[in-house]
């Protein structure tokens, strides 16, 4: 039999697995359900192992478990390759807007609909389903390439223990490429592999003047206005050609090849539907770059929030004490965010004028950008697979966002490759999320060959 009859054949075990595995509500961002989450640690160990692993664990942290496990394979040369997922879900929050019970999984036509359908248990499990068809195609007892998985259960809490467990388990943890399934697809009918996530850092920015609001007739035109040096240091984030124009930093920018942008050129991009989508009426940002390569490829500098002096009803003439602001700036790969943040707080003490005070706060080092090496011999063998499953073409593209991607590839000095089924229509972190089910089967085969591709080809 082979990988897909195998898939097809196993349908509906795959499905009821996968329903039962969404029923806990494995929140982790909520105390109330952090028992949740261990027995979903708890669910997907007994799940591998009754798939066949020989090596299954639940890995303590200071917070919330994660899942280990490992599939040797016959030959001791073959390569190795980590599966990253994570087992937890976002909060459901308003429950109102939920037209199911969001831990009631539920099938509508082709979509299974509930919380973490796609993001990310959906497209963990597609995985042991991957491993078994493997098998089955080709009678063997243990897989082409060494499988581990590693499935975290704080990612939608900020994976904040996730760097010191694979520091600590460095060695458990070699492979020679990682494997992302936390990501989605441009479309169903147009498959496509991200090779690139943001990162991001943000700050708040206040300006101190007078020790107290002042009278605008006695004192306005005389003292340093702090809401206007505000204004003056936001409105200089960007030159005339809507470049951040914060000195530095561009230090270190690894600029996307033209290959890239062709790629991402024959995406079937609709730019006023994405208008509609954005509830705007013109798009905005660097010269030089179409859109998608303003939300994938490009650094950008955004002001989040403004505030200071009298903003109730009625007037009140006043040199304000104080101004506020909230900034974010995502980053692209080659940027650094503690670098990043450097340069802006030295960007806002040399906007600050006289007679002002600057404070400026980073709400944490913030998160690397990441992205594949498209010339890999690991993206190749995956972008081959999926083209394999999905008989079409397989495009590239990149996502706004990142999780803890750059640091499974810095500290397991592993390349990243993402195999993922998601679509941006999955409702991930919204009310109603669902997942389409012949997706997931798509990337169980994907998985599937892969791992007959590295087995052949390897990794040099």
């Amino acid at each position: 039999m082979d990988a897909r009859a195998y898939i097809e054949a196993h349908r509906d075990e795959f499905v009821s697995s996968l329903k039962e595995w969404l029923e806990i509500p494995s929140i982790s961002a909520d105390p109330a359900h952090h028992g949740d989450v261990r027995r979903s640690a708890r669910w997907l160990s007994d799940h591998l192992t009754a798939t066949g692993f020989p090596t299954v664990e639940v890995w303590e942290t200071p917070g919330l478990p994660a899942v280990f496990a490992e599939w040797p394979a016959a030959d001791p040369a073959a390569p190795t390759v980590l599966v990253y997922g994570h087992h937890d879900v976002q909060p459901v929050d308003p429950v109102s807007e939920w037209e199911t019970d969001p831990f009631m999984p539920t099938e509508r036509g082709t979509s299974l609909h509930a919380r973490g359908a796609s993001d990310d248990k959906g497209q963990v499990l597609f995985h042991a389903l991957g491993v078994s068809a493997a098998l089955a195609a080709s009678g063997a007892d243990a897989p082409p390439v060494t499988v581990k998985l590693l499935v975290e259960g704080e990612e939608e809490s900020g994976s904040v223990h996730f760097a010191e467990l694979m520091r600590a388990n460095r060695d458990r943890l070699a492979c020679d490429v990682a494997v992302i399934s936390d990501t989605t697809m441009w479309a169903a009918d147009t498959p496509s592999m991200c090779v690139g996530m943001r990162g991001v850092t943000d700050a708040e920015i206040s300006l101190y003047g007078p020790e107290r609001d002042l009278h605008s007739g006695s004192f306005g035109g005389a003292v340093p206005n702090p809401l206007k040096a505000m204004s003056d240091l936001l409105s200089g984030l960007h030159d005339e050609d809507d470049r951040v124009a914060v000195p530095g930093f561009y230090d270190g920018v690894v600029e996307a090849d033209q290959a890239e942008r062709d790629l991402i050129a024959q995406l079937p991009f609709d730019e006023r539907e994405w208008l509609a989508t954005a509830a705007s009426t013109a798009t905005w940002g660097e010269k030089g770059h179409t859109t998608l390569e303003r939300i994938w490829l490009r650094p950008t500098a955004e002001i989040n929030g403004m505030w200071g002096g009298h903003t109730g009803s009625g007037g009140k003439t006043i040199v304000p004490r104080s101004a506020h602001a909230k900034v974010s700036f995502r980053l692209v790969p080659g940027q650094e965010p503690l670098h990043v943040q450097e340069r802006v707080r030295a960007y806002v003490e040399a906007a600050t004028p006289a007679g002002l005070r600057a404070e400026t706060e980073f709400s944490g080092p913030g998160v690397r950008a990441c992205a594949s090496d498209l010339s890999s011999t690991a993206l190749k063998a995956a972008r081959a697979s999926m083209e394999r499953a999905f008989g079409a073409q397989v495009l590239f593209t990149r996502e706004g966002g990142s999780g803890p991607e750059a640091d499974i590839a810095d500290i397991l000095e592993a390349p990243l490759v993402f195999v993922a089924v998601g679509l941006d229509e999955d409702r991930i972190h919204a009310p109603n999320e669902k997942v389409e089910v012949p997706l997931l089967l798509k990337g169980a085969e994907s998985a599937a060959y892969l791992w007959e591709e590295l087995g052949t080809v390897g990794l040099g």
